[in-house]
């Protein structure tokens, strides 16, 4: 298909994302063909490891492209979001569980659906120019793909604080916080690329020592707040401005969800607990939550100025994580 390139390589399995002009964000059909892609080469005795990257200067993966989503739900099609996100979030697992390595150089902008893809991977190389972010939030949506799992697994309150605000974290952040593993300068990538395919041996794969992260030293145990209004008021007596303004600009709903699912997230055994769960908010989102106006706000008229109307109190939040008895999300039997 145009938007990826997916081949072997010598002894790697290869997935390219092909769509730089687009910021090479994720379609459906392109987390079903990786997933396919993954499935192919797990018995295949020719591929030792895989490779994913991605065309282009500006980003690895900036998202999902969720405006086939948005259109049908407002046309009242609630499914093609909820096909969608299922189709993601099982090619997603699939990363996350795969039995030979997996490894994702992520340049540029890694965000939602690209963390989905790379973040998962077992050997996550940063450079430079990479901003990882789960800006979910300010569109009326949660960190899915997984995110709430990650997030949960960051030191701290660095989840909390990543998951309510959208912030972007460069790659000494990234290792600090556990979305990424390797820290390597981008103009030596395409001589571990050929390495990795040349021998199939990711042992061989050595980063460099990782730049300082400033998330390390930041202060965030007002992100320990029992709920986001606790937060706020704890962020408005440090005089945190910083941390203030996405909290004032994101859905009320999207936050209290995922502050709730971070916290969650911390007790589950593995990522597929954090992500049926997410499924929950994400199946309903079209129809219950304030996903469609936070879409129209920032991606399609792109004025900026969201109006949130979705309750965001406790009942709400239950109602939307609540189990969906015959539509929880299935996973595939690997046993």
């Amino acid at each position: 298909m145009s938007d990826l390139s997916i081949r072997k390589d010598r002894r790697a399995g290869r997935i390219t994302f092909t769509r730089p002009q687009a910021l090479n964000a994720l379609t459906h059909e392109m987390a079903v063909a990786i997933h396919r892609a993954l499935d192919d080469w797990r018995g295949d005795p020719g591929v030792a490891l895989v490779i994913i990257d991605a065309e282009g200067d500006r980003a690895f993966c900036a998202g999902g492209d969720i405006a086939a989503v948005y259109h049908a739900g407002r046309a009242g099609d609630h499914a093609v979001g909820q096909d969608f996100f299922a189709d993601e979030y099982r090619m997603n697992a699939e990363i996350a569980d795969f039995a030979k390595p997996i490894v994702a150089f992520m340049q540029g902008f890694v965000m939602g659906g690209g963390v989905g893809v790379g973040g998962h991977a077992g050997h996550r190389v940063v450079g430079d120019t990479t901003q990882v972010a789960m800006p979910e939030s300010g569109i009326g949506l949660i960190p899915d793909v997984g995110g709430t799992w990650l997030l949960s697994r960051a030191p701290g309150r660095i989840g909390e604080y990543l998951g309510l605000t959208g912030a972007r974290m460069d790659a000494g952040d990234a290792i600090h916080a556990g979305f990424a593993d390797i820290y390597l300068p981008e103009a030596e990538w395409d001589a571990a690329k050929e390495m990795l395919a040349d021998t199939g041996d990711v042992t061989r794969l050595k980063g460099r020592p990782a730049p300082a992260s400033a998330l390390a030293d930041r202060d965030l145990s007002a992100f320990g707040g029992r709920g986001v209004d606790d937060i706020v008021a704890a962020l408005e007596q440090q005089g945190d401005e910083g941390a203030l303004k996405p909290l004032r600009r994101n859905s009320p709903l999207s936050m209290a969800a995922t502050l709730a699912m971070v916290r969650a997230a911390r007790g589950d055994q593995r990522m597929q607990d954090a992500v049926s769960r997410e499924y929950r908010f994400t199946r309903r989102a079209t129809a219950q939550s304030d996903f469609l106006e936070g879409v129209r706000a920032q991606i399609i008229d792109k004025d900026r100025l969201p109006v949130w109307a979705a309750d965001a109190g406790p009942a709400a939040v239950d109602a939307m994580l609540a189990p969906l008895g015959a539509d929880e999300l299935e996973w595939e039997d690997r046993a």
